[in-house]
C-alpha cells in the first residue's frame, strides 16, 4: 500500500499548510514522494517550438504574442510541416523525447492550418518522440481527430486562480479553459496543465489554482510551474521577478499534492542559476523545457542543461511511446 494516497479534495487551507512549512521540511517531504512514484535520477526533456507565432486575438497580461500589445514579436505564418519535423529531428538527436507543438491561437479553426497541425503530430510521433500541442481552446471532436493523429499529451495552463484569473484575461473565460481541458480529457489525451507565478497573485491565489488541478480527475499527467518573464509592452512588464525559493514552495507543493504527475520546471528558467535549478529538482520537478526557446522567452541552452544533468547525476527520461 502506498504511502501517499491520490485525493482530490484539498482545501486551500490544506495546500497553504504544506506550502507554508519550513523549507527543507517541505523539500524532504516533497523528494520523498518522488521517490515513490517516479525514477529518482530521471528528468523529461521536452522541447517547445512556436509553429505559428505572434497576432493572438486574447490579451493575456503576460503574452508578448498578444496582438492587444505592441511588443517584440512580430506575427509570423506558420512554420511549413517539414521545417517542424527537421527541427523534432535536432531535438531528439539533442536529448529531447517529447515535442511540444504551440499555436497563437484563440482556439482551433477547423481547416488546412488545422490540418497541417495533424500532419506535424503524425510525423513527430513516426521519429518516436512523444507528441504534445498546445493550440487554445478545443472542441470534443478536433481533440478526437488530434487523438487519432496520435497526440498524447495537449498542454492548456489555466495560468492562476479562478478569483485572480480576471485580472489577467478578459477575453477568455476561466470555464472555457475547463471546458477544452474536459473535452482533451474525454478524447484520451494526457493533460498538460498549470500555470504562472508572479502576476501580482497572493499565496492563497496560488494555494487555488493548485486545488484547481487536484480537483481534477484524475490529475493533470503534466504540471508546468512557470515564474512570469515580465516583458516589455505587455501590462505585466513592470512586475518584479519573484525570488527563486518561491518557485521552489510550489514545485515542492505541487509534487506532494499530485504525485503520479511530472511537474515541469518551466518559464523563467533562465533567470535561476544551478543551484537554485538543482533545488527545484530536489524538490520534486522531473521535467524540463530543453533549448534555447520557449515559444518567444529564452531558455537556458542545450550545453548549460546537459552540464547541469551531468553534474547533478541526472539523465533524460525515455519516452513513453
Amino acid at each position: 500500500m502506498s504511502s501517499q494516497s491520490t485525493r482530490h479534495d484539498w482545501t486551500v487551507a490544506e495546500i497553504r499548510a504544506i506550502h507554508n512549512l519550513p523549507l527543507l521540511e517541505l523539500v524532504h517531504r516533497a523528494q520523498s514522494v518522488h521517490r515513490e512514484f517516479h525514477p529518482k535520477n530521471q528528468v523529461q526533456l521536452c522541447t517547445l517550438l512556436s509553429v505559428k507565432t505572434g497576432a493572438c486575438p486574447e490579451n493575456c497580461s503576460y503574452c508578448p504574442q498578444s496582438s492587444h500589445y505592441n511588443t517584440h514579436v512580430e506575427p509570423e505564418k506558420m512554420i511549413p510541416v517539414a521545417e517542424v519535423l527537421d527541427a523534432a529531428r535536432r531535438a531528439k538527436e539533442a536529448g529531447a523525447t517529447r515535442f511540444c507543438m504551440g499555436a497563437a491561437w484563440r482556439e482551433v479553426k477547423d481547416g488546412p492550418k488545422f490540418d497541417q497541425v495533424l500532419d506535424m503530430v503524425r510525423g513527430v510521433k513516426s521519429l518516436g518522440l512523444e507528441a504534445c500541442t498546445t493550440l487554445g481552446m478545443l472542441t470534443a471532436d478536433q481533440a478526437r481527430r488530434l487523438r487519432e493523429a496520435g497526440l498524447d499529451t495537449y498542454n492548456h495552463n489555466i495560468d492562476t486562480s479562478r478569483e485572480h484569473y480576471k485580472k489577467i484575461i478578459t477575453t477568455r473565460a476561466f470555464e472555457e479553459r475547463l471546458e477544452t481541458l474536459k473535452n482533451v480529457r474525454e478524447a484520451g489525451i494526457d493533460v498538460c496543465c498549470g500555470g504562472i507565478i508572479g502576476m501580482g497573485e497572493t499565496i492563497d491565489d496560488r494555494c487555488r489554482m493548485l486545488r484547481e488541478l487536484v480537483t481534477q480527475t484524475p490529475h493533470p499527467e503534466s504540471v508546468p510551474i512557470n515564474a512570469l518573464v515580465p516583458v516589455e509592452g505587455t501590462p505585466l512588464a513592470d512586475q518584479p521577478r519573484i525570488d527563486s525559493i518561491e518557485l521552489v514552495r510550489m514545485i515542492a507543493t505541487a509534487r506532494i499534492l499530485m504525485p503520479h504527475a511530472k511537474v515541469r520546471l518551466s518559464a523563467g528558467r533562465q533567470d535561476l542559476n544551478r543551484e537554485a535549478q538543482m533545488l527545484c529538482l530536489m524538490a520534486g520537478a522531473n521535467s524540463i523545457f530543453y533549448g534555447e526557446q520557449l515559444l518567444t522567452t529564452p531558455n537556458p541552452d542545450t550545453s548549460f542543461d546537459q552540464k547541469l544533468l551531468a553534474d547533478a547525476g541526472l539523465e533524460p527520461l525515455p519516452p513513453a511511446c
